[in-house]
Order: C-alpha cells, then structure tokens, then sequence
C-alpha cells in the first residue's frame, strides 16, 4: 500500500492483521515505540490526517492513501517543534521511551493546548492515553504549559563554573534526539547497523558513534517465539517438535535436550555467590505458570508463534504451594529438593532459599522497660516494574566468530560474564553493549533474555532477535517480593524506644534470584535507622510456585519501611507524641553506630547527615499547606509521614573503571560502563568530567555501556552510577587534567605549577596551548580503576496531607512533600525529577498496583488489567534538598535513584490513619479496602450521620 510518512510517499507491504505500528517500523520508521500493543500506553502514538492514534491497535491497511506523522515528522533534532523544544527545555522525560509518543499526542492539542493547560484534571484527561512510568507527570505538565507551583519552583543554578558543571541544571544530552523519537533504543538498529558503542553527547546531531569495533553485517534475523508451561509445577515427560520442525521458515526448535546443564542464577550482582545457583536455560521442570518450556527461531514472528502450536508437550503435572508460610511447613512439596550444596540454597529440604536471624541487647528486657508497646502484621504484594520498554535483545556472530548481544540490561559485563560460563566461553568471545534503556527499576538486573538469544544464535549461527511481550512481562519477567512483616516496638513514657523487632517472611517465588540479598538488606537500614538497645530480626525467603522475584526499586526496604514505619507512627500515637518529634528523639545521629540484624554496621559511615534538615523541611512545608482543599467538607484530613534511611552503595562492594581522554578537536571523551535508563548519570558524568576539566559541558562525550568498548563496571543498579562510577569518572578526568598540564609545561618550558588548565586548552604564563598542540606529543589519556566497599548513607522524609471519604473509601492526595539528603545536588532539575518519579512509583505500590494471582496465574496480562498511575493519580510533590556534603561520595554528592521510593507507603497510610483511624495493614490501600477497615472498625458514615 501507499502512504505518506512524515511527508515523504512510502510504499508498504502491510501482512493481514498486521497493526501500523508494526508496519512502520518494519519500513524503518523507528520513532514508533513498541510498549504495549493493546493500546495501553501511548508509546507508538502518531497522527493519521492529523488525528493522534495508537498505533499498535491501528489496522495498517486503514493507512493507505493517508498522512502518517511520527515524532519525527513533527520535528528534527536539528529543528524542534515548540511542543518537542518545550519538553526538553522541561526536562519532561526520563528515560525517554514514552516521549515521542507523548509529544505526537501533545502536538495533537495545536494552538489550543496553552489554552487548556492551566485546568490540570482537564490536561489530565486530555493526555490519559499516554503513560510515563519515569517521571511523575509534573514534568511533562510543565512541558504542556501548566503553571509551575511557586513552592515546587526549579532551583536556581547554583554553579558558577563554566555552563553544565557541577551544580548547574542540565537536561539529558540526548534531548534532542529524545523528543523526535531517533534516540536509538535497544531493537530500534538493525545489528548490522549497531556496530558501534553508544554514545551520548551534548550535540543534537550525536548517537551511536563510528567504531572501530566493526561487525560483519548480518544476513536476515530470525525471530524467538518461547512456550510457557500452563502449570505451576510439573516435570517435563516429553516434547514432540517434528510438526514444529517442518514448519516452513522454522529454523530451530530449542528444548531443555539443547541446552547446557549449567545452573545459574538470573540476578546480575557483583558477588554471583550472593543468589543461588537454581535456574536453567530450559529446565525439564517448570516450577510457575509462564516458566520457558521450548523456544522457536524463525523467520518471522508469526511462523514462529505458529510452530508453538504445534509442538506437543506431556507434562507430569506436580502439587504446587503458593504461600511461603505453607512452604517452609514440613512435607510441603519441594521446589528444588534435588538441588546440590553448590548451589547454595540454604535448606532445599526445606524450601528455604534463605534466613538470618540476630538479637542486639535483650528483647524481653526491652519490652519490659517499655511503656507502650505496639504490635502488628503488614503485608505487601507483588508488584510489576512497567518498564516501558521491554525486556529483549539482538544477537549474532560478528566477523571473528564472537557473540554479540545487544540488550536492554543494567549491567552488560556481568551478563557477559555469566553467558560465558553457562555457554562455557572466554570473555574475549563475548561482547554485551546497551543503547539508552527505556527503564529498569530494577527489573533489568537479571538474565532473563540474553541466556535464551545466546543458545539460539550459537545454535543456528545466524542473527537473533527476542523481545517479550507486555503480557510475558507480566507473567514471565521478575517482581517486586511479596512480603508478610511481624512488627513489635515499645518505647518508654518519655518516647525513647526500648525494644524493636521484626520478623518477615518474604515470597520468593520459583527462583532464588536477589532473595537472599533483598531480604539482608530489608532488614539493615531500615531498622538502623533508629537508636534501640534492643533489637530483634528474623527473616526468611521461602520458594513458592509463584512468578520469581527479583529486584525493585528500593531493594526490599520499601516493604519492610512499610511496616516498621507504620508501627513506629502508632506508638507515637499511642504516646501522643508528634511523629516528627517522635523520629527526632529515636533516629541516629553521627556519633551514634548503625546496628542492624547483625550488629554495628562497621561498613556504614556517615559520610554526611541532613536528616534532621530533612524532617524540619517536610515538617514546615504540611505546616505551611498549599491551599488545595478536600472536595467538600464530608472527606475526611489527615497528615501524615515516614522517615527512611538507605546505604549509597549495595555491600560486599561495587567496581567501576573510567578512561578521559583528550580528542584531536578539543573535545574529551569519557568512557564508562554505566547505562543511561533514565536516572541522568550520563548527564550526570559529562557534569563531573566538565567540573574536573575546568571546560563546558558541550565540550563532553560519554561513550558507555559497552564490554568491547569501555572497561569494568559492575552494573548501573543501587545508585552506584553516581556513587561508584560516578567516583571513577572524576578520579579519571582529574588525572588527565594533571597529564594536560604536565604535557603543557614540557612543551612551553613553564613550572607546572604556572600552568593553568582552562576550557580550550592549558594556559602557561601568557601562552595557551590547545588541543592540536597538546597531542603533538601523541595521545592524551588517563584511566583510573575505582571501587568502593564503605557506604555512606542518605536520608528522605515523606509527608503528605489526604482526604478520604468515609462512604467510599476513596483517597485523595491534598498535598505531597519530599525532603532529601542527597548530598550536594549536581543538577537539580534531574535529582528533582528522580525524586517525583520515587514518589509516583512508590504512589502506584501504595494505592493501586497489584499483581494479583489465582493459583500462582498472574490475572494481568496487559497494562489496563494493572493499574499504572495516569496523569490523574499523581499530585505534584514539593521537593527540598537537605544542605550537605558527603565526604565518600563524587564531588560531595550522594545516591538518589532508590532512596525516593522507600517512605512513601508508610506515610500516606500514616495520613490515613490521622484522618479516619483506621490502620491498614495491606497494600495496596484500595478504596474498597479503606470502605471495608471503616466498616470493621465501626468508623462513622456521613451517610450514618445523616
């Protein structure tokens, strides 16, 4: 069929039942984002004559003899629509995977979009069929020319160094290329195309960039298609694949018979020893609903989705057990009862992948001192990371025979490194790279494509590509722990705390992957946060045939904060102590150690400390108010808040190495193993690099994410980007600047210490020597290897101001505050963002996100079977900065991506509580479970008053 396309006629060879957006990127119209393909999400919104369309819903040969405009017809990199000039003058994006669509359904609005803009439920309902899971909205809200709330105003820059150092605001490097959706992400190159690193550079017209790492330019990719079991638990009798097999345009049929017996775990981490060697590539027993039983390579996705159907599986179906509690009982059905020592479950026999129990002080004795002792039970259920961008990858044999993936991970040498052991490989024969990754959260901290796109490519030997649907991510990715938390605090007449204990039981699921971890680390700051002669921790990670587990944002400290953070308020409560005042008198302070399950907490330092700022901030912003009142005078206000406490670093350390470099044109470029996903490290490295090298910020090429190109880094994961790598490109841009001056006081017979390093070049008395003059001498460059195992840590208060209304249970958010202690703030508009995203995230645990499951079957399969918060759902958060410095962290910075997250829960059950009485014990805080806790605690009606 013939179409136009962003103003250009294009011939296009439609399939039946194929959707426009399919069609269009198979016709090379990559601004097209693929994040849903029911209509959900907005992603691949473009116009058809002008009006904004999804896509994916969107019949392709409806399009013929019409007018398609992508994000990329709207505009270029080279010359912005003022909607597209808005957003990155906004800062209205993260990781950008939504943002094209977003801009496409903005431009929509035309000349009437300044006219709505300011009724904020009006642009809400206008912009609902687009979702941002990064942001927050307040940004993108912003870009659509709602007014800024004076009390949410941007911070002024605070730099008066050269443009772009070190605390100045600085939008994403790649904003141009961003908002015209040409920001290459991981399936928007074909591999012949992608032979290079990704780079990301301060000018529009920058990208992947020319390489010398060249790859033999593939032949046609073929495609994966993977059955999943329909049971969960069940031994593996037999698999038929003949019929599959003779399907035309099949290529192979890959079973457990293919794969390598090597068990591994999913969870990318820099002790691979910290998770239990349990998954397989394809194992003969499944152990959940959605697990791999084959996978088909094919030409195209529908041969190969039609070869699944024919394959024929005889399963031994298996008793499956859903409740952790049921699973640790005795004579429970084993999950992994066949499992050897190496792989380093705690007790197979038992289903227990794995516990820590410990006492500080005496419990009975605390509990005796105390005045007022609280106790109870929280629970918190799976939840989806809704990443945008799915999880997947390309791979092929590049001309020297070595694998190549390119995939969208967290941390491209430890899937490396893991694929060279399962495949029995030298890491030489291996090369992982990322392009920008459109969001994580998380969920790409694990292996849980590359394995299955490495068998197929060394098995066929010809380029593969695997991407998982929205339905696979629900049912077949990893979640956030499900957890079941026993509370007990007392506290003496005066408020002092006297006895602390916990007690969690947390649902792995099928798999082991991060259990051990997220557990240890549930129950370390969130309890030594706070001063306690006696404290008490017992925790456990049981196997469920459940959907596995794995990391979230937070690291398991969001469930556990829940609930500690809720207890806690109700002793202050039950003391009548104010909850700020409450905190003041308990939290630690320097001098004071952090004892956590195991004792003193010898590699936790206080590398700065802004809490007590950050509870005065949170505490005068609700003071303060912000004028919005509750619908009518029958909904019920309260206020409420939580504190939160979290280590800037994961333990057992964290490696990252850098190389600065001067290039001939002047420019440096900055090698690093980070992934750019959203958090702004990119950004974040060009401001360090700039700061160090006394240069503007323009003048700064990051080039990343790449095993070939760039050296170690354990992962971008646990904020480690800024606090570890972030350390590492400093040190490395600091020893080149002493190089440059070292280089200019030889050529110009200046004292060294009369050579002064400025933006174009080394100034020596009264002469200056640029870049061509420096390199005369050959190349400049400096690499610096950095790691970290002692941890500073950092601190955020939330607090918030609700409305419920007691007929229905409905909640609604009057006024939301952050308060953080991030150390110094390198770019403010970016740490904001990373705090509004926290928040929502965490907004979305709270009050509306559930991956509910009927027999271990998780009930979504697409986003409008879950609730992600829309536009509507999430109120504009104030945020303030704590005023520190941290001695351990980049330029005095510390981490901020996880940290938002963590107090949210707790607080706004905390302003529950305050406006009805009523403490929920159970996430999420739905409407109709607030109506029901009203009715079961005999809560008077305004329907009763009447």
């Amino acid at each position: 069929m013939r179409l136009e396309v962003d103003g250009a006629p294009v011939t296009i060879e439609a399939q039946p039942g194929q959707c426009l957006r399919s069609a269009l990127r198979a016709s090379g119209h990559l601004a097209v984002k693929t994040g849903c393909d029911t209509g959900d999400c907005g992603a691949c919104t473009v116009l058809v004559d002008g009006t904004a369309v999804h896509s994916c819903v969107f019949p392709a040969f409806r399009a013929a003899g019409r007018r398609v405009t992508t994000a990329f017809g709207i505009g270029t990199p080279q010359r912005l629509h003022p909607v597209q000039r808005s957003f990155v003058d906004a800062a209205g994006f993260q990781c950008g995977f939504c943002t094209a669509g977003m801009v496409v359904t903005a431009a929509a609005l035309g000349d009437g979009l300044a006219d709505r803009s300011g009724a904020g439920p009006e642009l809400a309902e206008l912009m609902k069929g687009n979702l941002c899971r990064c942001t927050g909205y307040r940004a993108i809200r912003s870009a659509l020319g709602e007014p800024e709330d004076p009390v949410c105003a941007r911070h002024e820059p605070t730099s008066s160094e050269p443009a772009g150092c070190a605390g100045a605001e600085v939008g994403d490097l790649g904003g141009a290329r961003i908002v015209t959706g040409t920001e290459p992400f991981t399936f928007d190159l074909a591999p012949h195309e992608i032979d290079g690193a990704s780079a990301v550079t301060a000018d529009v017209s920058g990208g992947p960039g020319p390489s010398d790492l060249e790859s033999e330019p593939p032949t046609a990719v073929l495609h994966i298609a993977v059955l999943r079991s329909p049971h969960p638990h069940a031994r593996i009798r037999s698999i038929h694949t003949a019929a599959a097999e003779a399907l035309p345009g099949v290529h192979a049929v890959l079973t457990h018979a293919d794969a390598p017996q090597v068990a591994f775990s999913t969870a990318c981490q820099e002790m691979r020893t910290d998770s239990p060697d349990d998954t397989y590539v394809l194992d003969r027993t499944v152990r959940f609903v959605g697990q791999r039983v084959a996978a088909v390579v094919a030409e195209s996705p529908g041969i190969a989705h039609a070869a699944l159907g024919l394959l024929e599986v005889d399963y031994e179906v298996r008793p499956a057990v859903f409740e952790p509690h049921e699973a640790l009982r005795a004579g429970a059905v084993l999950l992994h009862g066949d499992k050897p020592a190496s792989a380093r479950i705690a007790d197979p026999g038992r289903n227990l992948v794995a516990e820590v129990h410990g006492e500080v002080g005496d419990m009975a004795s605390g509990l005796a001192a105390a005045a007022h002792v609280v106790r109870g039970t929280w629970q918190s259920p799976r939840v989806q990371h809704v990443h945008l961008e799915p999880h997947g990858g390309l791979g092929w044999l590049d001309a020297a025979g070595r694998l190549v993936i390119r995939c969208s991970i967290q941390s491209p040498y430890l899937v490396r490194d893991e694929l060279c052991r399962v495949f029995g490989l030298q890491t030489a024969q291996v090369r992982v790279f990322a392009a920008r990754v459109g969001g994580g959260f998380g969920g790409k901290q694990e292996v849980l494509a590359e394995d299955l796109i490495a068998l197929a490519v060394l098995r066929t030997g010809r380029p593969v590509r695997y991407e998982f649907t929205r339905a696979e991510e629900f049912t077949a990715a990893t979640c956030r722990h499900p957890m079941r938390i026993a509370v007990t605090v007392g506290a003496d007449a005066r408020g002092t705390l006297t006895a602390l204990s916990v007690d969690s039981l947390v649902d792995a699921g099928a798999y082991g992957n991060h259990s051990p971890d997220v557990m240890f680390h549930s129950v370390t700051e969130s309890v030594g946060l706070y001063r306690c002669a006696n404290k008490k921790i017992d925790a456990r990670a049981a196997y469920t045939n459940n959907v596995p587990s794995g990391a979230f944002r937070g690291y398991g400290l969001g469930q556990l904060d829940w609930a500690l953070e809720s207890a806690l308020d109700d002793l202050a409560h039950e003391l009548g102590m104010d909850p700020f005042e409450f905190r003041r008198r308990n939290v630690v302070a320097p001098g004071d150690p952090i004892v956590g399950f195991s004792g003193v907490q010898t590699d936790m330092v206080f590398g700065s400390y802004g809490l007590d700022q950050c509870l005065d901030l949170a505490e005068r912003a609700l003071l303060r108010g912000n004028e919005v009142a509750p619908p009518d005078p029958s909904w019920r206000v309260g206020t409420g808040m939580a504190a939160a406490m979290i280590a800037t670093l994961p333990p057992h350390g964290h490696y990252s190495s850098s190389t600065a470099s001067l290039l001939p044109d002047g420019r440096y470029e900055i090698l690093v193993g980070t992934v750019e996903m959203g958090s702004g490290v990119a950004t974040a490295h060009a401001q360090i690099a700039a700061t160090a090298l006394a240069t503007d910020i323009s003048r700064i090429v990051i080039r990343n994410a790449d095993t070939d190109l760039v050296d170690y880094d354990t992962g971008t994961y646990g904020s480690t980007g800024l606090a570890v790598a972030g350390k590492a490109v400093y040190a490395a841009a600091c020893a080149l600047r002493d190089v440059l001056v070292a280089r200019a006081a030889e050529l110009s017979g200046i004292p060294e210490r009369d050579c002064v390093l400025e933006s174009a070049g080394v100034r020596c008395g009264d002469r200056s020597l640029d870049a061509a003059a420096l390199s005369a001498g050959g190349d400049l460059s400096a690499r610096v290897d950095h790691g970290e195992s002692v941890r500073s840590v950092t601190f955020n208060v939330q607090a918030f101001r609700v409305a419920v209304h007691p007929d229905t249970g409905s909640i609604r958010i009057l006024q939301s505050v952050h308060a953080a202690d991030a150390g110094t703030v390198l770019n403010p508009v970016q740490c904001r963002g990373q705090v509004e995203g926290g928040v929502a995230l965490a907004i979305g645990s709270a009050l509306y996100e559930d991956m509910a499951s009927d027999r271990g079957a998780v009930r979504a399969g697409t986003l409008r079977d879950y609730h992600v918060p829309q536009f509507i759902d999430i109120p504009r958060t104030e945020v303030y900065f704590a005023r520190t410095a941290d001695a351990l962290g980049p330029l005095g910075a510390k981490s901020l991506g996880e940290s938002p997250y963590n107090p949210v829960a707790p607080a706004l059950a905390n302003a529950i509580r305050a406006a009805v009485g009523v403490r929920l014990d159970r996430l999420p805080m739905t409407a109709d479970r607030v109506w029901a806790a009203l009715r079961e605690h005999g809560v008077a009606t305004t329907e009763a008053a009447h």
